[in-house]
């Protein structure tokens, strides 16, 4: 299966596939990417089974990458993990088509459950 971790912060890529991999899943392909910009050019080249991205990044937010794969018919399992989960983040989330929120901090537990129902 192919991952693609998206986050302006290196060290919190690091994190989440630590707990991916601690939770059980197969990350045997992870795709790092340090905005939606970049993550678009590496989506649009070669799609992932799974995009876990933050909501707040420079360049592309999260959602803003999550409108533009919508835009140019990009369909894959795509989620977010943020420091913020408002209701309205949630509702946009929903309405642009992602499967989970996750919310930071996280837990092996919270990847379990949620990527458990998703995979």
């Amino acid at each position: 299966m192919k991952i693609m971790v998206v986050d302006d912060s290196t060290a919190m890529r690091n994190m989440v596939i630590r707990t991916i991999r601690q939770a059980g899943f197969d990350t045997g392909d992870v795709v790092q990417a340090e905005n939606g910009l970049v993550a678009l050019d590496k989506i649009r080249k070669d799609m992932p089974d799974l995009i876990l991205a933050d909501w707040n990044m420079p360049e592309m937010t999260g959602i803003e990458l999550l409108q533009a794969m919508n835009d140019e018919g990009l369909k894959t399992k795509f989620g977010f993990i943020t420091t913020e989960a408002t209701a309205v983040m949630r509702e946009q989330a929903t309405a642009g088509g992602a499967r989970f929120l996750i919310s930071k901090p996280f837990s092996v537990e919270s990847f379990e459950k949620v990527l458990g129902a998703v995979m």
